[in-house]
């Protein structure tokens, strides 16, 4: 954990002696699900999209992460896929592929791993629910801003000095570095292009 602005025992959000806000920028990757890869929609025929056509449906949620400390940063989240079909006539299993990525900046997958969720429907039940996880190894030394760096964030500035003013978050170096260091583990269903297109459009 890095606090930036850091000032004694204040605490988060607080307004420090010097007048700073103090808060805290975790190292430890942040977990999301990543937009339009959160739920899945099966169809019964190829070709159709159509509300007709729908045979299952299912989502991503409750995504909880935790983190250790230790010579990486190891993020385990875990979530809930819940699915609702339209034939609960027999029971019937259902195997649906899901991705864990880590990314760093935002934009650079830096390591991704493909696994898959089963759901179970008793005969009559049209919905069923299963729990997974997925987790990340991310090295300590990368997700950890450079010396200098917090030491021009946490330095303590006071009126009428020439950087009073300025934001150190605004400085390029600074900006550079927080993104550089900054990582997530995303988890989402791994879609064919055309699941991902029907997700976009409908």
């Amino acid at each position: 954990m890095l606090a930036l602005a850091l000032a004694g025992c204040s605490r988060r959000g607080e307004i420090d002696a010097t007048g700073g806000i103090v808060a805290v920028r975790s190292a430890c990757p942040t977990a999301a699900i990543p937009a339009q890869t959160g739920d899945i929609t099966l169809f019964s025929a190829p070709g159709r999209t159509d509300a007709a056509a729908i045979d299952v449906v299912a989502n991503i949620t409750n995504l909880r992460s935790t983190c250790a400390d230790g010579d990486q940063f190891y993020t385990e989240a875990t979530f809930t896929v819940n699915a609702r079909r339209s034939d609960a006539s027999a029971a019937r299993q259902v195997t649906l592929p899901y991705f864990s990525a880590v990314v760093q900046a935002g934009t650079n997958v830096v390591a991704k791993r493909v696994g898959q969720v089963t759901l179970n429907f008793a005969a009559g039940d049209y919905r069923a629910s299963a729990q997974n996880k997925a987790g990340s190894y991310v090295n300590k030394s990368a997700a950890t801003l450079p010396a200098e760096i917090q030491a021009k964030i946490t330095q303590k500035r006071k009126p009428g000095d020439a950087d009073a003013a300025i934001d150190p978050f605004a400085q390029p170096d600074v900006k550079a570095a927080l993104q550089r260091t900054s990582f997530e583990l995303l988890v989402g269903f791994n879609l064919t292009q055309d699941q991902l297109r029907y997700n976009a459009t409908r």
